[in-house]
């Protein structure tokens, strides 16, 4: 899957759900260290687990950042 995250330094989110959890997750785009190791955290995990753990956070000022978007973009393809 791909989504265009709104709002945030990163252009691009790719993942994969398999089986109800998360796989494969990069950004393209966006501070390198600390979107790696969420996907790293959060690979295997279940997509509602990880939703409920990413959702929300927020950047600065913005009102959103690379994990709340990642959250939207699996709530989006699980459907949820």
């Amino acid at each position: 899957m791909e989504y265009r995250p709104k709002g945030v330094c990163s252009r691009q989110i790719h993942f994969d759900i398999v089986d109800n959890k998360v796989r494969n997750v990069s950004f393209t785009g966006g501070c390198n260290g600390n979107l790696q190791g969420i996907s790293r955290l959060i690979e295997g995990m279940d997509v509602r687990e990880a939703v409920s753990r990413i959702e929300g956070i927020r950047c600065g000022f913005k009102k959103t950042s690379c994990p709340d978007q990642l959250a939207r973009a699996l709530k989006e393809a699980a459907g949820i």
